[in-house]
C-alpha cells in the first residue's frame, strides 16, 4: 500500500480512529474501538478469536510506546497524544482491514486519516510516531485553516 502521493515526496502518516471524541475528549484508535466492543461482550466467537490473534500479533510485531516511555500518553505531559503509522509500516497496515470490517459489522464508525504533519512528535520508532496534536488541529476554531488530514481508501485485506 503506497502512502506517498505520485510525484509528491511528502510522507503521510496514517491513523485509524473514531470520528467522535470519547469521554476523555480523545479520538479512540482502531484497536481501542475493537477492544471496547470486546469489553462490552459484543463480539462473536469468531470476531473475538480474530481480535485476540491479531492483537497478539501486533504486540509481537511492534513496540508499545508506553513500554519505552510510560509518560508518553500522560495527558498532563502530552495532552491528546495519539499514535500514527508510518507509511512504510505496510506489514502492520495490512491487518487493519479485518478490524475495520468487525467495527462496521457493529455499526462503529472508524475513519482513516493521513497527514504530513499530525502534531508534535513525542515518540518515534521505525513503524510509528506518537504526536501531541497541534492545538489548531485538536479543536475546531472558527475561521482557522483545516489540517492536512484526508480520508484514504483502505487496502484490500491480505489472506491470513
Amino acid at each position: 500500500m503506497e502512502m506517498i502521493e505520485a510525484g509528491d515526496d511528502t510522507v503521510h502518516y496514517v491513523r485509524f480512529q473514531s470520528p467522535h471524541r470519547n469521554d476523555r475528549g480523545h479520538f479512540t484508535g482502531v484497536f481501542g474501538l475493537l477492544n471496547n466492543l470486546a469489553r462490552e461482550g459484543r463480539l462473536t466467537d469468531e470476531q473475538e478469536s480474530f481480535r485476540r490473534r491479531n492483537n497478539s500479533w501486533y504486540d509481537a510485531a511492534y513496540t508499545d510506546p508506553s513500554t519505552v516511555d510510560p509518560r508518553v500518553y500522560d495527558d498532563g505531559i502530552n495532552p491528546g497524544a495519539a499514535a500514527w503509522f508510518k507509511p512504510t509500516a505496510v506489514h502492520l497496515l495490512a491487518r487493519v482491514p479485518g478490524y475495520l470490517r468487525i467495527l462496521a459489522a457493529h455499526g462503529v464508525d472508524c475513519q482513516v486519516l493521513r497527514s504530513a504533519d499530525p502534531g508534535r512528535v513525542v515518540y518515534e520508532d521505525d513503524v510509528q510516531i506518537v504526536v501531541v496534536p497541534h492545538a489548531l488541529h485538536a479543536t475546531a476554531v472558527p475561521g482557522a485553516s483545516a489540517p492536512d488530514v484526508r480520508a484514504v481508501e483502505v487496502p484490500e485485506p491480505l489472506a491470513e
